[in-house]
């Protein structure tokens, strides 16, 4: 680079406003830094907002971090915001099977039983003999190998362990149910585990179970992500534009030609995978096409202001099992879970799975439509129907990418035909991870790649 660089980020959610201030931190005061996303607002998926008159700010998107991986609180204390974490109450959820309210299993990796005695009462008595008779069945696994997780688990423990154990955690995590989760991406200790050797499905789960920090596993900002978004944002210094590009990256002989945003000579697209597979078309058809793959969950999610003597149950919230008789995956009650939410009453409703027909998709209803639909649901589950104080319905259209069997091997493509290209890198939720520590563990990765590139 010659003289001040000027950096490009395509994307203005937790990816690419991460990667926006690492950019400047590496670069300096003297650098060119935007932050180009067609959206008014940043944050992408981490939307904070207000529903009502009861007061204090309500997530309308991601909800909280796992506290497991060390991403986010290092984040804070670097941002000086440390002080607005907290953790949830320690109600534990429920999960709805059956048309009851059930305990949340315990003695489970990712809802995969370690032995029968934890889906005591979840399930029935010959579902617990196949967990009982499992490690004694021969296991066929090729290291490297990847498989549909839920059709690997109903051969090994019977469809119902899926449906009622693991697929209402796994909804909640890629907006779907299991038969189109790879065991390679979506649960990777599991898959160690079985690369090294572990002789069933339950002698794998007991080994990839390993204990997490002390305390709460998740956690939360008080004051809504808005407080981590506005710090990335005024720590990067960048300029924020709603222009976009009106055609595919080209490679200029200095670094990047980005059409109507000008020359730029590093660009780090943390846009989702359709979008940077259309950005990549000319310059790694490759990657264009693998990204082009990526499918995508659509989710819509209602929030409840209600009145504050409306009985709900003493729960964080409530898991759906597949085969219900609902359009809700899941329901959180905000106010029962987070102590500093405790002075007013939401639930938040979690409706759309993958595969949903798109010609009857929830997404397309009107809001009334959606509302009554989540307060239905809810009064089914705990009987709850009085008239809430005030709503709000946020869509998320293609908000979750699915981590299908092949994920891994797909990435790892995506990556390498990105590797080569000076300046040029990728960060976001469809690569390593969806959750917020993930998404910031790739534009860390993503800045370290594209500076490499054009180092000198």
């Amino acid at each position: 680079m010659v003289g001040s660089p000027r950096a490009l980020v395509l994307g203005a959610g937790i990816s690419g406003l991460l990667a926006a201030y690492r950019l400047r931190q590496q670069l300096g005061d003297a650098a060119t830094i935007v932050v180009a996303d067609p959206e008014p607002g940043s944050g992408g998926k981490l939307r904070t907002g207000e529903v009502g008159q009861s007061g204090g700010p309500v997530e309308l998107g991601a909800e909280a971090f796992v506290r497991r991986r060390p991403e986010v609180t290092s984040l804070a204390a670097e941002l000086g915001i440390a002080e607005q974490l907290v953790h949830p109450s320690g109600l534990r959820p429920a999960i709805w099977a059956g048309h009851e309210l059930h305990p949340m299993p315990a003695g489970t990796f990712m809802g995969i039983p370690l032995g029968p005695e934890a889906l005591e009462g979840l399930v029935d008595d010959t579902t617990l003999a196949r967990i009982a008779a499992e490690p004694g069945l021969p296991l066929d696994w090729k290291p490297g190998q990847d498989a549909s997780l839920g059709q690997l688990l109903a051969e090994r423990f019977g469809p119902r362990v899926v449906q009622r154990s693991v697929d209402p955690l796994m909804a909640g995590v890629y907006g779907g149910g299991t038969e189109h989760i790879g065991v390679r991406a979506a649960t990777p200790e599991l898959a160690a585990a079985l690369d090294r050797g572990a002789t069933s499905i339950t002698a794998a789960a007991r080994s990839a179970l390993r204990p997490g920090p002390a305390g709460p596993v998740f956690a939360t900002f008080r004051d809504g992500y808005r407080i981590l978004i506005d710090a990335l944002e005024r720590a990067a210094r960048a300029e924020r534009t709603q222009d976009f590009l009106d055609r595919p990256l080209r490679a200029d002989g200095r670094g990047w030609d980005a059409g109507v945003l000008g020359h730029a000579d590093i660009v780090v697209i943390a846009t989702p995978a359709h979008a940077a597979g259309r950005l990549l078309a000319q310059a790694a058809p490759e990657a264009s096409h693998e990204l082009a793959r990526i499918q995508h969950a659509s989710a819509a999610l209602v929030t409840l202001d209600l009145p504050l003597d409306a009985g709900i149950p003493q729960h964080s919230g409530v898991l759906v099992a597949t085969g219900e008789e609902l359009a809700a995956k899941a329901f959180t009650f905000t106010s029962r879970k987070w102590t500093h939410q405790a002075h007013r009453n939401l639930v938040r409703v979690s409706l759309g799975r993958f595969g949903d027909d798109p010609g009857t998709s929830i997404l397309d209803q009107p809001d009334a439509r959606i509302i009554d639909i989540a307060r239905a649901d809810l009064s089914t589950v705990t009987g709850v129907a009085e008239e809430p104080l005030a709503t709000r319905v946020q869509r998320w259209r293609d908000g979750l990418p699915q981590y299908e069997p092949g994920h891994a091997e797909r990435v790892t493509t995506i990556e390498q035909a990105v590797a080569p290209m000076p300046g040029l890198a990728l960060a976001g939720a469809y690569l390593h991870g969806v959750g917020v520590p993930a998404c910031i563990a790739t534009a860390d990765a993503a800045v370290a790649q594209a500076l490499s590139g054009v180092a000198g």
